[in-house]
């Protein structure tokens, strides 16, 4: 099928409400470094922002093993209506800024 190239970005970025990024990091052990949640379209753009990052800030430990975590960056995702409406509720408050 010979669709054009914004058409394509429209169905994913209406398709797709989550993605979950992993990534290896230095000591090897594999960690889920965001989660950032597909907004829309701005032009021809698929637009993102994310919800959770990993914090490197607690460093490593004595074998080099990062101490970080995922922390909410304060934004909320606007499909939490989507969930609602599917009988799933989340408490908002775990999106709050807790400025880790």
């Amino acid at each position: 099928v010979d669709l054009p190239v914004r058409a394509i970005r429209e169905q994913v970025s209406s398709a797709i409400d989550l993605i979950v990024q992993q990534a290896r990091l230095k000591d090897g052990t594999r960690h889920v470094t965001h989660i950032t949640e597909v907004v829309g379209m701005e032009g021809d753009i698929i637009t993102m922002q994310d919800i959770f990052v990993f914090d490197y800030g607690a460093g490593f430990d004595q074998d080099g093993h990062p101490q970080g975590h995922l922390t909410s960056t304060g934004l909320r995702p606007k499909f939490l209506s989507k969930l609602a409406q599917n009988g799933v509720h989340v408490d908002t408050s775990v999106f709050a800024f807790d400025g880790r």
